[in-house]
């Protein structure tokens, strides 16, 4: 059984610009998740989804650290990090529905989402698959010496595969600008942390490889902003890797909101895990110390849900693809 992380001391913001933007960040991927769920499960929306609710912290902490320039590589559950880094909804939507005006031309779906322009190198559908990309997108950085970072994130169980293992090896090795962000939400798909690995603490894996190994309370977007400022400095002063675990936790099952109804996890697990919402704790602290008023919280609520309606209805709208440009950006060596 996952436990919630204990609270750990929360890193205060020194500005409200940057309560705002975590907050926006944030809520921006909660609504964009919770709503298109409903549209693939009412029909309305083709295909199916994973969904990121309960894990906006740390897309949000990661990306609110870095450029337009630094790259991130995502996976199956990616919609959060692409939104995170600044994509925009109606080609987000327009995707999702397999119409021209997508990211991917209607052609990727959800687990494919690229946004070249933000730096972001695409979600994929390959447990582990966009690690080694990442260090590549790394390795590239280096050799042109331009300053950048690359981000890579997965999941606990993609620290079982090979590609792993070699990637964050090499990276180690040849001192590449790189961030390994583990989210840790305590399940591979369907199977506890406990069942498929003896570790408690994946980070421990990093000394391994001769590098720092950080855990995170993946429920506190400050906190996760603050490690990855560290991460990013490290890697930009030519020192290398860092893996960063984030302890969070997924809201819905592993796919869709209701997901294939297997009861694997415990309802009271799911709802303790609730009790420490990301966002409801960056409000709190925002009002507390007098950053940003409630209200102001709410004007971000209300501006997400118009950019969700605006979002759908340009989705719904575009044309669909035509079957004769069906081998258009197919390539063949």
């Amino acid at each position: 059984m996952a436990t919630p992380t204990e609270a750990l001391e929360t890193v205060m913001p020194t500005n409200r610009e940057m309560v705002l933007d975590l907050h926006r960040r944030m809520v921006r991927i909660r609504r964009f998740e919770e709503r298109a769920g409903k549209l693939v499960e009412s029909g309305d929306m083709p295909g199916f989804l994973h969904l990121y609710v309960g894990q906006e912290a740390v897309a949000a902490g990661v990306c609110s650290a870095l450029t337009d320039a630094d790259q991130i590589t995502s996976t199956h559950r990616g919609h959060g990090h692409a939104i995170a880094k600044g994509a925009d909804f109606r080609p987000m939507f327009a995707e999702l529905y397999g119409k021209t005006t997508g990211y991917c031309k209607g052609r990727g779906g959800s687990m494919h989402i690229v946004d070249m322009n933000r730096g972001m190198l695409g979600a994929n559908a390959i447990v582990g698959g966009g690690i080694p990309i990442a260090v590549g997108a790394a390795f590239a950085s280096q050799y042109r010496g331009d300053g950048t970072v690359a981000v890579s994130f997965f999941g606990d169980g993609a620290t079982n595969i090979g590609a792993f293992h070699e990637s964050v090896n090499m990276a180690a090795v040849l001192n590449l600008p790189v961030i390994f962000v583990i989210e840790n939400n305590g399940y591979a798909e369907f199977t506890p942390q406990d069942r498929h690995m003896k570790l408690t603490d994946i980070a421990e894996r990093a000394s391994s490889y001769g590098i720092p190994g950080v855990i995170v309370d993946g429920m506190d977007v400050l906190a996760v902003r603050a490690v990855t400022l560290e991460a990013i400095e490290r890697a930009k002063r030519g020192e290398g890797p860092t893996l960063i675990e984030a302890k969070t936790y997924r809201y819905f099952d592993h796919q869709g909101i209701k997901g294939m109804r297997i009861l694997y996890r415990d309802p009271a697990e799911v709802e303790a895990w609730k009790t420490r919402d990301a966002i409801n704790l960056i409000e709190a602290i925002g009002v507390e110390r007098g950053l940003v008023s409630a209200e102001e919280f709410a004007d971000i609520w209300a501006q997400t849900e118009a950019d969700i309606e605006d979002g759908i209805e340009f989705a719904r709208t575009s044309p669909d693809p035509d079957p004769a440009d069906i081998l258009d950006d197919v390539y063949t060596s």
